[in-house]
């Protein structure tokens, strides 16, 4: 479990009122949710519930229909905004791994430094190993991605996201497309980030991952929030008939 600090009343992010229109579609309707620094939030639900619009509206890879989205203060939603400046502070990892194929390793970990963070050539290779001892990958940087496996991949986009700096990490279902027997690996990495009190959101289906790591849990289906809670509480002791019933299928 991470330490969530009390002394500040900043949320890491927050969100009032978001709705989200894929056409006619309301994928997610007027979702009322924030994050604490140094939290961990997990997010569960059935496919097609909204957890991956409301996790890729946070950083805005997915526009907003109404609502305000807040990161550490910023209004995200203000056109003013800049917004590549506030997407440093945050760090993602999808389900795809999203690494350049053409690219070693260690190039694919320092490209977004040197142009984004303008790191010299030497200060982005040294943060670049030093995450890459941090996710067990430091005798890899010389491969491609093609060489290595799925959970080795995702490890290696977690180790670039961190080379950024990021004030928090956002997990899009980072372990779906894995091997059942490389998810550990990956789930181990996520676990040290949270003992380190890194600020989290992880849409995901490890319930176990989930019970043991998270601080709180968010239970969405049909585009809102309909439970929340301590993750043990809410896992074994559900409220909602809607989260009951979901449970039932996947514990």
């Amino acid at each position: 479990m991470s330490t969530v600090s009390t002394a500040t009343t900043e949320h890491a992010i927050t969100v009032r009122e978001l709705h989200k229109y894929f056409g006619k579609n309301e994928v997610l309707k007027g979702i009322d949710f924030h994050v604490d620094q140094g939290e961990v939030v997990c997010v569960i639900g059935p496919s097609g519930s909204g957890k991956s619009t409301l996790l890729r509206c946070v950083n805005r890879l997915e526009e907003p229909t109404s609502g305000t989205i807040l990161v550490e203060g910023v209004d995200i939603t203000d056109p003013e905004t800049e917004l590549d400046q506030v997407r440093t502070r945050i760090g993602i990892v999808f389900q795809q791994f999203n690494l350049f194929p053409h690219l070693t390793v260690l190039r694919n970990l320092t490209l977004a430094q040197q142009r984004v963070k303008k790191r010299s050539k030497s200060e982005a290779e040294e943060i670049a190993r030093r995450n890459l001892e941090k996710v067990g990958m430091g005798d890899r940087e010389s491969a491609y991605p093609g060489q290595l496996s799925g959970g080795q991949q995702q490890r290696i986009a977690i180790a670039r996201a961190l080379s950024m700096d990021p004030d928090m990490m956002l997990f899009d279902e980072p372990t779906s497309a894995l091997d059942p027997e490389l998810v550990g690996d990956v789930l181990d990495v996520m676990r040290t980030l949270a003992n380190e009190g890194m600020t989290m959101m992880v849409v995901t289906h490890e319930m176990g991952f989930a019970r043991e790591v998270g601080d709180r849990l968010v239970f969405m289906d049909g585009g809102v929030v309909v439970e929340q809670g301590d993750p043990r509480e809410v896992l074994s002791n559900p409220q909602e008939s809607r989260t009951r019933d979901f449970l039932s299928k996947v514990l």
